[in-house]
C-alpha cells in the first residue's frame, strides 16, 4: 500500500522543528542538586528558539549564555520570564550578569532571581562550590505569584551605573548594592539561570547601554 504523506503536514513539522532548534552560538552549564533530599528530576535540560525568544525545560538546574552576549561599564540587561507553572516547592529563575568562565572550573557571575513564592534573591558565584548571599531571600509585592493557571509573568532588568545596581522588577526597584565586594565585576558575560524543576519561557532578552 502507499503511503501519501500531506505536504501541509510536512511544512507544519518542519516549522515546529525548526522553531525548537538549540540558539545559535549558546552554552549550557548544568549544576547538579547535591541533596538528596532536593534530588533533580529525570529527564535531560532542554534550551531551545521558541517564538521571538527562548524556551527551557529544567529538570537541573542550568544557566545559558552566549559568549558573545557581553557588556561593560554602565548598562541594563533585561528579560521577561514566564513561569510555564510551579514546582513543588520553591525554585528561582532569571538574570546573570558579569560572567566570566562560565564553562570553566573558575566560573564567576552574579546572578538575580525571582521565584513562586514571590520573593527574590541575589546571589554571586565563585567557582564550582563557592555561593555567596549578596541578597538574601527577600518577599516583594513586584515579584507575581502564579495565577489560578499556574502561570506567572516578571520583567526583570538589573541596572549597572556607576556606582551601584538596581535590581527590578515589573518596573519596581526591589533592592540595590553598591559596586564593591562581591558586586565589583560587572564587566562580562550575560545570560540567564534556571533551577531545576521547572519550565520557563523568556521573552524581550536584551541589553542596552
Amino acid at each position: 500500500m502507499k503511503r501519501v504523506v500531506c505536504t501541509g503536514v510536512l511544512a507544519a513539522l518542519a516549522a515546529v522543528s525548526l522553531m525548537a532548534q538549540a540558539p545559535a552560538g549558546w552554552k549550557q552549564r548544568i549544576d547538579r542538586s547535591p541533596s538528596a533530599s532536593d534530588p533533580d528530576a529525570a529527564g535531560t535540560v532542554k534550551f531551545v528558539t521558541m517564538g521571538t525568544g527562548f524556551h527551557a525545560t529544567n529538570p537541573q538546574a542550568a544557566v545559558y549564555w552566549n559568549p558573545a552576549n557581553t557588556a561593560t561599564g554602565a548598562y541594563t540587561v533585561k528579560g521577561t520570564f514566564a513561569l510555564q507553572k510551579p514546582s513543588g516547592h520553591t525554585n528561582y529563575y532569571g538574570l546573570v550578569f558579569g560572567g566570566a568562565n562560565l564553562d570553566g572550573a573558575n566560573q564567576t557571575y552574579i546572578y538575580f532571581l525571582v521565584a513562586q513564592d514571590g520573593t527574590f534573591l541575589v546571589k554571586h558565584r565563585a567557582g564550582d562550590a563557592a555561593v555567596h548571599d549578596v541578597v538574601a531571600k527577600t518577599p516583594s509585592d513586584a515579584v507575581k505569584k502564579p495565577g489560578a493557571d499556574g502561570k506567572s509573568t516578571n520583567a526583570l532588568e538589573v541596572r549597572v551605573l556607576a556606582d551601584k545596581i538596581d535590581y527590578v522588577v515589573n518596573g519596581t526597584v526591589v533592592t540595590s548594592t553598591p559596586k564593591t565586594g562581591m558586586t565589583a565585576k560587572t564587566d562580562g558575560v550575560y545570560g540567564i539561570r534556571v533551577n531545576h524543576l521547572l519550565e520557563v519561557h523568556v521573552d524581550v532578552f536584551a541589553v542596552t547601554k
